[in-house]
């Protein structure tokens, strides 16, 4: 039986999920659902996944202050968790697994399966590692981060920075201390490093290798060196995997995607209102046509003739009618615009999302908008810049073309099962 833990805070993370569990059933896989809960697992209800609750309920208040807390976000001296609270969640997860007769467990955000997983003695696959990977910063591929996390990194060269950031962060220890405190306790071995918080024994690399510019086979082929990771850590490319939503399209966005002039589909969903505001004004400012997906904020008073305000919407059903997107540079939200063949605009939050938006950016199908360095006429300037010139859909269409090769559900599933299979004849 093969065990999936969503972390239900985040609305992508769960969506990720739910598409891996289908996959695995369509291939005959034996698997469950299981959480700690929280404000996303209605969509579980939604698509008739049943699922146990794991470990001390988390409401949708606790799970604002986990996102918050969360890698790239909060601090890192701390690890998410309270250390009762860690424990419990482990505890709890552990027991489920025996109980259960889990063979393996396939986690989005849920970083306590970690050390549950190791209690238990089962496998963890992961697929939330995104670009922070050995494979990539061992390239030096990773970019300087749009916001400098130090000042310091203000007055270096950016090329010298990058190279710094990738050199060091194998030896980094960030939001450690609560889950060496917990493995001690449980007579287990600590957590190598910060990379090796996010990599599971098998991690599910979501992208594909025209993307990354690492073949397939020197993903597959890597290999820990020295005592940074775990030792049992393989890499296997999947592909694209974001939400597809089965909802229908709103009756007033589908009036909106009719009009004549450019559309922009603007899709800020982890960041204040007032920035929304600042973004679609001036993206109406450039004579276009905009789309707003709903946010945790209220931002109806944006409505207008040439402005449509929508709630949660299916954006793989609206993305391919639009022709420019702006998003916080998600991994899911720059992967929806690519398979719809749609140029980018990121304006990332941290160093996950600057990679996933640089990596496209030196594609030529996206740019970055530092976060620090926005104004309305920046903003107006490249929305009429990236509308009015054909190469940036041209390089969308590549990657569209790339993705199109690879089923990311399927193919996760797949890993999954063969991973498996080859534990069980070894």
């Amino acid at each position: 039986m093969i065990c999936l833990i969503p972390m239900c805070a985040y609305l992508s993370e769960t969506s990720r999920m739910i598409q891996i569990y289908k996959a695995l059933k369509a291939q005959g896989a034996r698997v469950c659902m299981a959480t700690h809960g929280g404000v996303h697992e209605a969509l579980l209800r939604n698509e008739g996944i049943d699922f146990d609750i794991v470990g001390p309920r988390m409401d949708e208040a606790r799970g604002h202050r986990f996102v918050g807390d969360n890698v790239g976000v909060g601090s890192p001296d701390q690890s998410m968790y309270g250390p009762d609270e860690m424990r419990a969640y482990v505890l709890a997860e552990a027991d489920y697994f025996n109980r259960k007769g889990i063979s393996a467990a396939v986690t989005g955000f849920t970083l306590t399966a970690l050390l549950s997983t190791r209690l238990a003695g089962i496998p963890l696959i992961t697929e939330h590692a995104g670009a922070f990977i050995p494979p990539l910063f061992e390239r030096n591929l990773l970019p300087a981060p749009s916001t400098a996390p130090v000042p310091l990194f203000n007055y270096l060269p950016r090329t010298l920075v990058r190279r710094l950031l990738n050199k060091t962060v194998a030896g980094r220890k960030f939001y450690l201390s609560g889950y060496h405190a917990l493995a001690a306790e449980l007579g287990m071995a600590p957590i190598p490093s910060f990379p090796a918080l996010l990599l599971g024994d098998l991690v599910l690399v979501t992208e594909a290798p025209e993307v990354y510019g690492v073949s397939e086979q020197d993903m597959s082929s890597w290999r820990p060196r020295g005592d940074a990771y775990w030792p049992t850590t393989r890499f296997e490319y999947t592909g694209p995997l974001f939400a597809e939503f089965d909802l229908p399209v709103p009756p007033e966005i589908e009036q909106a995607l009719q009009r004549s002039r450019p559309t922009i589909y603007v899709a800020l969903t982890s960041t204040s209102a007032e920035l929304v505001r600042r973004v679609v004004r001036a993206a109406v400012a450039s004579d276009a046509n905009v789309i707003v997906a709903g946010t945790v904020h209220d931002v109806r008073d944006l409505a207008a003739a040439n402005v449509t305000v929508g709630g949660v919407l299916p954006s793989h059903k609206i993305m391919p009618r639009v022709d420019l997107a702006i998003t916080m540079g998600g991994q899911g939200s720059v992967q929806c615009a690519m398979a719809a063949g749609v140029p980018l605009i990121g304006i990332p939050l941290h160093r996950e999302q600057d990679s996933n938006v640089h990596f496209l950016e030196k594609r030529g199908a996206a740019r970055l908008l530092p976060l620090g360095g926005i104004n309305s006429n920046r903003i107006q300037r490249l929305c009429k810049e990236m509308l009015s010139r054909p190469s940036y859909r041209t390089a969308a269409r590549s990657i569209q073309a790339a993705y199109a090769k690879r089923n990311g559900p399927e193919l996760c599933a797949s890993a999954i099962r063969r991973y498996l299979s080859a534990r069980q004849a070894a």
